[in-house]
């Protein structure tokens, strides 16, 4: 059995926080670019013109980053291990944080209810997936394996998404 302290080594907490936050950039681009994107295509005065918010998506990811972060910390601090204590804690924690970020949009924007319910329940489900990737790694789970998992994942997302965009069911943006 590892110690505790090779588990929690900071070198092991920053590759599992980039793995995790991979495992988020996959469901993301699955999400947005597949499954939300014809929400995405309506003229909308809250959404950014198609060719802005693309050049700010780097800005996007980012924002995961910390939310990565946010869960790889507090899942240390309070000892949570084991994929299914990390999805859990993850859709608890996304449940409450977007709920909340979604009300407030819904409050002060122009931002339309079925777009907000997307974002509500794929977001939540995202920060279940990176909870469970963080509880696996904290569990200790190899992440030389963790890392292979999550890579399949993210091309499978990809794939996947250049599918239904090239056969036609979800949209597809012109960026020019």
């Amino acid at each position: 059995m590892q110690s505790d302290a090779m588990i929690h080594s900071k070198q092991r907490v920053l590759l599992l926080t980039f793995i995790a936050w991979l495992s988020m950039l996959g469901f993301d681009f699955l999400l947005h670019a597949g499954l939300l994107a014809g929400l995405y295509v309506q003229p909308s005065p809250f959404l950014l013109p198609p060719l802005t918010a693309f050049a700010l998506i780097p800005v996007g990811y980012l924002s995961f980053l910390l939310l990565a972060v946010l869960l790889v910390w507090l899942m240390i601090r309070l000892k949570l291990a084991g994929w299914r204590q990390g999805a859990l804690f993850g859709l608890e924690l996304g449940g409450l944080a977007w709920g909340a970020f979604v009300l407030g949009l819904l409050s002060v924007s122009t931002a339309s209810l079925p777009l907000l319910m997307g974002w509500f329940i794929g977001q939540t489900l995202e920060m279940a997936m990176a909870g469970a990737v963080i509880g696996s790694g904290l569990a200790g789970v190899r992440l030389r394996r963790l890392f292979g998992v999550v890579i399949v994942f993210v091309l499978l997302s990809i794939i996947t998404t250049i599918i239904l965009q090239s056969l036609g069911v979800v949209p597809t943006t012109r960026i020019s």
